[in-house]
């Protein structure tokens, strides 16, 4: 199980590859991953490329997704003052 502190880390790094992917399309990835699952993006199959990064699009944005609900799981159960670093990374 991952620690709070590189579930953190992680979600960070992973935001920075969706904002690539936002910045790109110009959607935000929970409005691209709604249209996506909805099955409104189909015209874009016809696209290599669009394709190819929307599939990446939706796997990072998953990931995301589970990562933040592990993230949520253990503040939870930790509470924020238990899990607060007294000594920062950096």
């Amino acid at each position: 199980m991952m620690k709070l502190y590189e579930l953190v880390a992680e979600i960070k790094l992973i935001e920075r590859r969706l904002t690539l992917y936002e910045e790109k399309y110009g959607v935000l990835s929970e409005d691209f991953y709604q249209a996506l699952m909805a099955g409104n993006l189909s015209a874009y199959d016809e696209y290599d490329e669009t394709r190819a990064d929307f599939s990446r699009w939706k796997g990072i944005y998953e990931t995301w997704l589970r990562r933040k609900e592990a993230y949520s799981g253990l503040i939870q159960e930790h509470g924020v003052i238990e899990s607060l670093r007294l000594q920062p990374s950096y």
